[in-house]
């Protein structure tokens, strides 16, 4: 079932083809080896091991440095082959899911209710419930376009000046205050360190005529950066923040 780019991704997508799964006539059995599938729900499976050989090597085709496979004449055969859309079961369950709001891992924050439905659109009978969780970062977003994810620093959208406070208790609201301000100076300090960093590597990018693989490279690798740094910086606030939201163990005055 298609050809992967020769790049082994895992999960029964070893680059050639996929393994994970395959059709038999009008009815699609999975391969329990590599698919964790409901038995008691679904009975089309089948046990297939395949060897998957490890190898350390870049994960893309083409450009320098990276993987040189082509697909077989069989599998550019299939390529030009008729193919078929989604039918109206499918279409209807992709509505029904992106319109639940506990689907959104916005909303769930890595946990959705549901990890698997037995038939398609029936979110409420049969379903399979999911055995863990996966810790949610939500990835950063350009300033202005939500849709489109932050390459640099200067593609965020600028943190908010932190403002004063009030719970009623004037010292800890002021060290509150302290704190979130020592805070933002340090992230806004990053922010600069690590613009100026990646500027300067695409400045050596143009001294060096970078070929188009060298900059995808360094773009994926500032993009890689920047996440990670607003990813730390969130996390950073928002322990601040709980802190400060814990009750406080004063002792009582009498």
């Amino acid at each position: 079932m298609g050809f992967y780019g020769g790049i082994n991704y895992g999960f029964g997508y070893f680059g050639d083809g996929f393994v994970g799964g395959r059709w038999d006539h009008d009815h699609f059995f999975y391969n329990r080896s590599f698919t964790n599938v409901n038995v008691t729900v679904i009975h089309n499976v089948y046990n297939t091991r395949i060897e998957n050989v490890r190898v350390n090597h870049v994960s893309y085709n083409g450009g320098e440095g990276g993987i040189n496979a082509r697909p077989s004449s069989q599998q550019e055969q299939w390529e030009h082959e008729r193919h078929i859309g989604p039918v109206a079961a499918q279409t209807q369950h992709i509505q029904e899911a992106r319109n639940n709001q506990q689907l959104r891992a916005s909303y769930n924050h890595g946990k959705p209710p549901i990890a698997a439905t037995a038939k398609p659109a029936s979110f409420n009978e049969g379903v399979t419930r999911p055995t863990s969780a996966a810790h949610y970062n939500p990835p950063a977003r350009v300033a202005g376009n939500p849709t489109r994810a932050a390459v640099h620093p200067n593609d965020l959208a600028p943190h908010n000046r932190p403002e004063p406070v009030n719970t009623g208790n004037a010292q800890r609201d002021q060290q509150y205050q302290q704190q979130r301000q020592q805070l933002y100076q340090r992230q806004e300090q990053e922010h600069q360190q690590l613009q100026q960093k990646q500027e300067q590597e695409h400045q050596q990018a143009q001294q060096q005529h970078y070929n188009q693989a060298q900059q995808q490279q360094m773009e994926q690798r500032h993009q890689q950066q920047t996440q990670q740094m607003e990813q730390r910086h969130v996390q950073e606030q928002q322990h601040t923040q709980q802190q400060h939201q814990q009750p406080s163990h004063e002792n009582p005055k009498h």
